[in-house]
């Protein structure tokens, strides 16, 4: 199947532009109070441009990328670039953190887990089956080199997002004086304080909820973990999108939903994964790290 065409459309709202474009499965939007359309244009194409490369080197779907090739040379050492093996530390870091819980091998859960609001679970044995295939403590990670056994996989889908938004925040704080927002399917970035009112983010409300929340943001990044669209449902139970490597199911009683404010992006979705990962400890474990945040059980 062809790849839908990439286009991207420039808007005026009230005393903003909105640019619009697809990437990552997502939509995507850069909002900026710039003064004319052929500079919003111009944001709009660099933030679009980014965006693109980043989905088209690391994206687990497309064939040929660094992604390709590591899986398909499982048992043989791949040598990676700089900009990928920042990202696959930065995994490992999260791995550690989360005591194993975040694990960029995990994404062959796939093949037993579709979310797709079904009541299709998958059976104990197709689980566990895979499970052999799992786990980063089995890779081999050494001098921008990766090695993993037969048959494993890695997916850097879980930190890839917010490291794109980051980048074309920072493109856009380095590529001009107006203000952007970056919003790839609700993480967010802002390159640098509007002139005058801040940006206004609205939070997902939960059910039964009167009011959206809203957040006033000048600066940094937000991100948002949850299943409020990815799920399963079975005799009354809802399967939580948010898996735990260690067991291959879904992690107990993780929130619908956690959004969290922190002064980056990829910090913000960093601390809103790890949250899901506690799932009845995710306000203690925020709690502990002083940010601003929301949670929808």
């Amino acid at each position: 199947m062809n790849a839908p065409p990439r286009r991207i459309r420039l808007s005026r709202a009230k005393d903003h532009w909105i640019g619009r474009f697809r990437a990552m499965a997502n939509p995507c939007q850069v909002l900026t109070d710039a003064d004319d359309a052929m500079e919003a244009n111009r944001l709009l194409r660099l933030v679009s441009t980014e965006a693109w490369r980043v989905e088209d080197k690391f994206s687990r779907y497309l064939q040929g990328n660094i992604v390709h090739r590591v899986n398909r040379r499982g048992g043989e050492p791949v040598e990676v670039d700089g900009e990928t093996a920042r990202l696959i530390d930065f995994a490992e870091s999260l791995y550690s953190l989360s005591d194993g819980r975040f694990d960029i091998t995990s994404g062959v859960l796939r093949e037993a887990w579709v979310f797709d609001g079904s009541d299709n679970v998958p059976s104990r044995s197709a689980v566990d089956a895979i499970l052999p295939r799992i786990g980063w403590n089995k890779a081999r990670w050494e001098d921008r080199t990766l090695t993993l056994q037969p048959g494993m996989q890695i997916d850097l889908g879980g930190v890839g997002k917010e490291y794109a938004v980051d980048r074309c925040g920072d493109l856009c704080r380095e590529g001009t004086r107006a203000s952007c927002l970056i919003n790839f399917g609700g993480d967010i970035a802002v390159s640098r304080p509007p002139e005058t009112q801040p940006w206004r983010v609205g939070i997902e409300a939960a059910a039964g909820q009167a009011h959206q929340p809203t957040i006033a943001l000048k600066g940094g990044g937000v991100a948002t973990s949850g299943d409020s669209r990815r799920f399963l449902l079975k005799d009354g139970l809802r399967y939580s999108h948010i898996l735990d490597p260690l067991t291959g199911w879904p992690v107990a009683n993780a929130p619908r939903a956690v959004t969290v404010v922190a002064p980056s992006c990829t910090q913000a979705g960093m601390l809103a994964t790890l949250a899901s990962l506690q799932g009845a400890g995710a306000e203690a474990f925020l709690d502990a790290q002083a940010v601003q945040y929301w949670i929808q059980r």
